[in-house]
């Protein structure tokens, strides 16, 4: 083959990806980005997905474990836009992703040539940044290295946090070619840093003072690095720690059972610090700090993205830094007061957490199985097995929150939802399991359908699919719609029961599947794939979706009356 420019082009965009530390590619099947797709299975760990869609999903699941930007490779007209969902997910989430959709030429732009669609700024405001450099000209070669910088730097250090970027790279015929020279890489720039956090607010002195002693502190996902800082914190304050499980700072001593303790009758708090992204309870959660804010609580959020994270409007503080460096500050304002701090508020909610944690495990510990109980056993499972957790962006993750306990090593959980429901939750699981972290998945049986092209051409990858079997869509019981509209309607437009057997679905695929109805039978089933280099599935029939809302109810009401009770 004759040396061709655009195989060039590739091979040097790749080149800087790889040298810079770009491990993983996802790659679609399609002609036009051939140039690319060469290079990067001739760098890259390469993982082929046969649906776009699928693919993009996948692409984050990598993302998300690696926080590292991966590439995703298409080709023209609908298999773009196709990546969308994906795009936006990563956008919201802050997750890097670097897509990388092939495009015609402008010859055949507007002239009915098929397979060809407007593809530029695709992807709207959903990226980081977005270029469109053309087909490839040889005079333009020391342009290319620049461009792989600037991509890969737009991903990861923008000052919106990581995110996507999209790259849509024309090409002409012929698409496959030896390669040339490439472009000299010369005296590479240092990697790129991430923007210095801004000068950490000096009114983190303020939580140190001796004047305040009722506080709290709300660890969502991505609240620190460090979540030893984080508890360092709470015990020189004297404060109770509300820990998202994807905060991976759900250990002994923080509070656990706070989605059913917050609808108790309760005392207020003085001041709030909220690190991280919203917790999944934000409901009852924002309607207790609601309360707190009107009777003249100080609400803080830290975020490093200069977001405002406030959807119930009662934050009074934005400190836009670098949660680490706040806490830091923070620990060392709180360390240098004279006093040592009240442990009576404190002592209190640890008072709750237990009382709360019991009556949980006494309600559930009446039903064989449960949807709540079912998360409780994974969770147990997952951190005592060094598994990592994948929950689905509805029911699964709420319930994931509000009955997971606190654990010495608790699991790397993860969950989709910077803007999606259940789109792409097999695909992001497979994704997560591709790095080599065992995974399990927990997700209701319309998820499990709803993204059942993850499962053409399975990879072999350790993830077990714990689908909960229902009868539709959960979460929407739990919505004023199912107590207004007639049970028929409700069912057609909301519950919407799924027609396709589960197993049989998944066995079609090549899954192996296993059948259990009871919280010792899970138990079981995980133990026995927690060794498999293999995608499986455990369904689990949990009562119906009336029943589930009534057990929920139960719990909530369990806690009220066990933190009624005198100390």
């Amino acid at each position: 083959m004759s040396v061709n420019v655009q195989s060039t082009f590739c091979a040097t965009l790749v080149d800087e990806w790889a040298l810079s530390g770009v491990v993983h590619a996802v790659i679609c099947p399609g002609s036009r980005s051939t140039p690319l797709a060469i290079e990067l299975a001739r760098r890259l760990q390469v993982h082929v997905r046969l649906d776009e869609r699928s693919a993009g999903f996948y692409a984050l699941g990598l993302a998300m474990v690696t926080a590292e930007p991966t590439i995703v490779c298409t080709t023209s007209g609908t298999a773009a836009p196709e990546l969308h969902a994906a795009v936006v997910e990563a956008h919201h989430a802050h997750v890097p992703l670097i897509v990388c959709t092939a495009d015609r030429p402008p010859e055949l732009q507007g002239v009915g040539a098929s397979q060809t669609i407007d593809q530029i700024g695709l992807f709207t405001t959903s990226t980081r940044w977005a270029a469109a450099p053309g087909v490839p000209e040889e005079h333009l070669a020391p342009t290319w290295r620049p461009l792989a910088r600037r991509a890969l730097a737009e991903s990861l250090y923008g000052p919106q946090g990581p995110g996507p970027v999209h790259l849509n790279l024309a090409f002409r015929i012929p698409l496959a070619g030896d390669r040339g020279q490439l472009p000299e890489r010369g005296q590479a720039p240092p990697p790129a840093a991430s923007i210095p956090p801004l000068t950490v607010s000096t009114q983190n002195s303020a939580l140190g003072n001796g004047s305040v002693t009722r506080g709290l502190i709300v660890a969502g996902a991505n609240a620190t690095r460090d979540p030893a800082r984080l508890l360092e914190l709470a015990t020189s304050l004297g404060w109770p720690v509300l820990a998202d499980p994807r905060s991976g700072a759900r250990l002994p001593g923080t509070i656990a059972a706070a989605d059913a303790i917050v609808q108790a009758d309760i005392e207020l708090p003085d001041i709030v610090v909220r690190l991280g992204s919203t917790p999944w309870i934000s409901a009852q959660l924002d309607a207790y700090l609601t309360k707190a804010a009107a009777k003249g609580a100080r609400i803080i959020s830290v975020d490093r993205w200069f977001q405002h994270i406030d959807a119930n409007h009662v934050v009074t503080e934005f400190h836009h830094a670098d949660p680490d460096a706040w806490l830091e500050a923070a620990v060392a304002a709180a360390t240098a007061k004279a006093a040592p701090p009240d442990q009576s508020w404190l002592n209190l909610w640890h008072n709750y957490e237990a009382r709360g944690q019991s009556a949980i495990e006494e309600t559930l510990l009446q039903h064989p199985i449960s949807e709540p109980h079912a998360i409780r056993t994974v969770a147990q499972f997952a951190a005592d097995t060094d598994a990592s957790l994948f929950t689905s962006a509805s029911m699964p993750i709420r319930d994931l929150e509000s009955f997971a306990p606190a654990h010495p090593t608790p699991p790397l959980a993860y969950s989709n939802r910077g803007a999606n429901g259940i789109d792409g939750i097999v695909s992001t699981a497979l994704g997560i399991a591709a790095t080599g972290q065992r995974t399990i998945a927990v997700l209701g049986d319309l998820a499990f359908l709803h993204d059942v092209s993850g499962l053409v051409n399975l990879p072999d990858v350790p993830c077990t699919f714990v689908v909960l079997d229902n009868g539709g869509g959960g979460i929407f019981s739990f919505l004023p719609q199912a107590g207004q509209l007639d049970a028929e309607i409700f069912e057609l437009l909301f519950g919407t029961p799924p027609t396709s057997d589960i197993g049989a679905v998944a066995q079609g695929f090549g899954l192996k599947v296993s059948e259990v109805d009871t919280a010792a039978d899970l138990r079981t089933a995980l133990a026995d794939r927690a060794e498999s280099p293999q995608p499986s599935v455990i369904r689990v029939r949990v009562p119906n979706r009336t029943d589930n809302v009534a057990l929920h109810q139960a719990i909530t009401q369990a806690v009220r009356l066990a933190l009624a009770e005198p100390h």
